[in-house]
């Protein structure tokens, strides 16, 4: 993947674009918004904020993100992912404090595109992503809990998923029949529609069918309208957000937070489009379009932008040939909002909460899940640990963990593979010898060292290195198997090294690559202190002629 700052809507337009590609983009676009439109009122209204702020979101957000994006298919808006953190932002410094840490994320997003940090975001391991998705769906399940069954509270709803199911079983007795079965006709009908007719907009219809039925049949159940009193026609004057010092320093652990979970889905989003296409996405560009989408979404009243896996899987299968397709889902979505707003505030929130439980159950890769829990203890440890942090801790907490975990078992795997022998490196030399240490002479020793050198290697390596000064005359190090050396592995060589030089041991390193030479003249390894060589069998060569002179 290239980390070119160069949008891709570019790059189509440098191909080529006609009419054909503009029709098929044009049905792709509708069909996405289709699908936007109910998914990203349900997402706003679980992340605390009124369902027009998910529009707004779609609309601007998701036309930033293909105009200045990385990928061909990306398709940018609200995500369930954020529903954790926008609530418990919203609830900690309201609204105001929401949109700018919304743009304040987007300025840490264009800042580790431009850096090309990219690249460093898509290292995070696989139990870690499938450990967090799978935490972040169960929180969206236990947030829909209330309007899934018509459970009404008194006071707000308490954020952590052991405080929320407490407060829902104490207020038990409100449950409303009418909303539960609601939410049950939605997911059956999304459920049967996505396995008679894949191709229909199953949510659309979901919803369209129980917001019917709520107005013929007048159920008691809350509305868009009686909720939050509609949906306005058009979007907002762009206003900058209440900015002071003070707001700022409160409001940036949540951007932080916003930016580092905006990154990975963003750039896990287009590498699953990449995967369905073919195609390669700019890492980096993306990054700086999602910092762009973001700031422009907090100017319109709209939150955290990302990419949408679904949307843009739905995308890619729809037959979008370039980023135009998400510029017009946007304007679909707008069109949408100016035509239908009144129509949607008769949307029951049973419906919209059944559609996010749809969502939650797809988020979770349970192929993957299983698959990772079977694997290695390691990895269903950072799985499960990721998981149980995200769901009781919390969503950045979990990430961390994971993968500082994921990094320590990572170092104990590589100091286990690196393995030092003793005897000669060279496979042709050591054919007729019934051991690699035949037949050297006993003031002469040689290691070869197979594997990264590293800190995490130190612990095995460093008391092989002690029998350096331990009266041998001539010391071989075979490095030849050695693609890399840290700071640290060099440094236990010189250390080394000066062991050899009081003993008046001379040292030889043979077959070491250009790389791990220069890491070892870093740290004063260099001629004349010790010999280097190409191979182990021209360093003996070189010790039997020394002590061997041939006469002239």
């Amino acid at each position: 993947m290239t980390d070119r700052l160069v949008p891709k809507l570019a790059t189509v337009l440098k191909e080529g674009y006609d009419p054909a590609r503009l029709k098929a983009d044009a049905l792709s676009g509708l069909t996405v918004a289709i699908v936007a439109l109910p998914l990203s009122m349900a997402i706003a209204i679980a992340s605390g904020v009124t369902p027009d702020r998910g529009l707004f979101t779609a609309i601007v957000g998701g036309f930033i993100v293909s105009l200045l994006g990385g990928s061909r298919h990306q398709i940018g808006g609200p995500a369930g992912a954020f529903i954790v953190l926008v609530s418990a932002t919203v609830s900690r410094h309201g609204l105001d404090g929401l949109m700018l840490a919304t743009a304040l994320s987007g300025l840490l997003l264009m800042a580790a595109g431009f850096l090309k940090l990219g690249r460093y975001i898509r290292l995070i391991p696989y139990p870690v992503t499938v450990g967090f998705t799978a935490g972040i769906a169960v929180i969206i399940f236990a947030s829909q809990i209330k309007d899934l069954l018509g459970i009404k509270l008194e006071g707000p709803e308490p954020g952590p998923v052991i405080g929320k199911l407490t407060a829902l079983s104490q207020a038990s007795s409100t449950f409303n029949p009418a909303a539960f079965g609601l939410s049950l006709a939605t997911i059956g009908l999304i459920l049967f529609i996505r396995r008679v007719r894949p191709s229909w907009p199953g949510l659309l219809i979901a919803v369209a069918v129980a917001s019917l039925a709520t107005a013929l049949l007048s159920l008691p159940v809350s509305t868009i309208n009686s909720q939050f009193g509609g949906i306005p026609r058009s979007l907002p004057s762009p206003a900058l957000p209440t900015f002071s010092l003070e707001k700022l320093r409160a409001v940036a652990p949540d951007a932080l937070a916003f930016a580092l979970l905006g990154a990975i889905e963003s750039l896990l989003s287009a590498v699953v489009a990449d995967s369905m296409t073919g195609r390669r996405h700019r890492s980096s560009m993306e990054l700086v379009a999602q910092g762009f989408a973001n700031i422009g979404a907090a100017l319109f009243g709209g939150f955290c932008v990302t990419g949408t896996i679904a949307r843009t899987a739905t995308n890619v299968r729809s037959g979008a040939t370039s980023p135009v397709s998400g510029m017009l889902h946007s304007l679909f979505l707008l069109a949408f909002m100016a035509i239908a707003a009144p129509l949607a505030g008769y949307i029951p929130l049973a419906s919209l909460a059944g559609v996010l439980a749809v969502v939650a159950w797809n988020m979770v890769e349970k192929p993957a899940f299983a698959a990772l829990l079977r694997s290695s203890r390691a990895d269903a440890i950072v799985l499960m640990a990721t998981f149980l942090l995200v769901v009781f801790r919390d969503l950045t907490e979990g990430i961390v963990i994971g993968l500082a975990l994921s990094a320590i078992i990572f170092i104990d795997r590589m100091s286990k593979s690196v393995r030092m022998e003793e005897g000669l490196a060279d496979s042709d030399a050591d054919e007729e010898r019934e051991s690699p240490s035949d037949h050297l002479p006993p003031d002469i020793l040689l290691y070869r060292i197979h594997g990264v050198l590293f800190f995490g290697a130190a612990p095995q390596a460093g008391p092989l290195l002690d029998r350096v000064a331990s009266g041998y005359r001539d010391v071989i190090l075979d490095c030849s198997a050695v693609p890399f050396m840290d700071s640290s592995a060099a440094n236990l060589i010189e250390g080394a090294l000066r062991k050899a030089e009081r003993s008046k041991t001379s040292l030889y390193i043979a077959g070491a690559s250009p790389t791990v030479r220069a890491e070892l003249e870093k740290h004063e390894v260099h001629e004349p202190r010790v010999i280097f060589t190409p191979t182990a069998a021209e360093a003996l060569t070189r010790i039997e002629n020394g002590r061997n002179p041939v006469s002239v």
